[in-house]
């Protein structure tokens, strides 16, 4: 039998970390597959370097989204050619909804005797119920995050594998110990960890809010130690965009593991995103932040998005909340602020929030293996019936 030749797309930070880590698990189940790919750093910690440059693609938001569509369409012209040329036996889509069901329609035309995989499925439970039945027509097997998305490809025959969270399976616990002594913060130091986020519109709208609040923490409870993790994606302009942070705050080293800024914080201050759910692994109760553009988000919540909630634990806790959230007109830094010194000053509170962060976590993993290694099975078995 011949070694699988599989070609991996991933668009952006999220879906490159678990592009990697999938072809990591690939390797280890099947060590003479053949990899190619289209991706960022992550893709090519294992050798799979990308051919064209896929940042522009680093959005957020439909008129965002909108205004490099010419971009968006030559970047999915180039990324199928290059996958014809390498003739892969599967082809696997990461997450990225827009960009891979185009590249997945043109495959389907051209290329029909390529199996396609996508890896994360749209949010039908949410919003746009309607993109299960797109999606089915165009690819050959969906690998999604939870079981509540499988009824909705049923009625089309799609091929599903549940793998649960990616973050849920990231589950080495941090070193909080190890980071506040290289910091220089005691046992007991109280700890405020800010996350603003991975992608260049999340540092314009979402940032300065967190900030903000993270700053008026400060002022409103001195004792309190400000700890910033910017993305190494997005480290240069939130520098550019705050240089002033670093008179009140610590900013971690790139290469700094996250884990452990996350297991050494009391609380966190998060933009909204798959950091949630590491947070929650880690065992730090976090508030969530996010704005979108007005339009986009008029358009999603009015007309698109079901539940109440945007947190993946806060719907996987019967969409109640669990972890606050400030989104649009309620990111308000001076109530975003209360919330955490309250937190940070009430033990009681903290833990209640730890618990029932721990309990949705519960109702969010789905398996013994890593969601990874359960991917990687899926694919393979795509790969050898092609």
């Amino acid at each position: 039998m011949t070694a699988p030749r599989i070609y991996m797309v991933a668009a952006e930070a999220s879906g490159d970390l678990l592009a990697r880590e999938t072809v990591e698990a690939l390797k280890e189940l099947s060590p003479h597959t053949k990899f190619a790919g289209i991706g960022g750093g992550e893709l090519a910690k294992v050798g799979i370097v990308s051919p064209i440059d896929v940042s522009p693609l680093s959005i957020v938001g439909i008129f965002d989204g909108l205004k490099i569509y010419g971009t968006v369409l030559k970047l999915v012209d180039a990324a199928v050619a290059d996958i014809i040329a390498f003739n892969p036996d599967t082809v696997v889509l990461v997450d990225s909804w827009g960009f891979m069901i185009r590249i997945a329609e043109r495959l389907k035309e051209q290329a029909p005797q390529i199996k396609i995989v996508k890896l994360v499925g749209p949010q039908v439970w949410a919003t746009r119920a309607g993109r299960a039945k797109k999606l089915a027509a165009v690819v050959d097997h969906l690998v999604c995050l939870h079981a509540m998305e499988v009824p909705y490809y049923e009625p089309f025959g799609l091929p599903v594998t549940v793998m649960g969270s990616p973050a849920l399976s990231r589950t080495d616990k941090g070193d909080g110990a190890k980071f506040r002594g290289q910091y220089g913060f005691s046992d007991t130091a109280k700890l405020l960890l800010v996350l603003p986020g991975s992608r260049p519109s999340e540092i314009r709208r979402v940032a300065p809010a967190l900030i903000e609040a993270a700053k008026l923490t400060k002022e409103k409870f001195p004792e309190v130690h400000v700890v910033i993790l910017p993305a190494a994606s997005i480290r240069e302009p939130f520098l550019e965009q705050f240089p002033y942070v670093t008179e009140w705050a610590t900013i971690t080293d790139t290469d700094q593991s996250g884990p452990d800024a996350m297991a050494a914080a009391d609380y966190a201050l998060a933009c909204s995103g798959t950091v949630t759910s590491e947070l929650a692994v880690q065992g730090t109760p976090f508030q969530v932040a996010y704005k979108a553009g007005w339009m986009t988000w008029a358009i999603a919540r009015f007309f698109l998005y079901k539940p109440t909630h945007i947190t993946l634990l806060n719907i996987a806790a019967d969409d109640t909340e669990i972890a606050p959230e400030y989104l649009q007109t309620t990111l308000r830094p001076d109530v975003m602020s209360e919330e955490a010194v309250r937190i940070l000053k009430d033990e009681a509170a903290r833990y209640a929030q730890i618990d029932a962060q721990n309990k949705a976590l519960s109702r969010m993993g789905e398996g013994d293996e890593k969601a990874s290694k359960i991917a990687a099975r899926a694919i393979l078995r795509v790969a050898s019936n092609g």
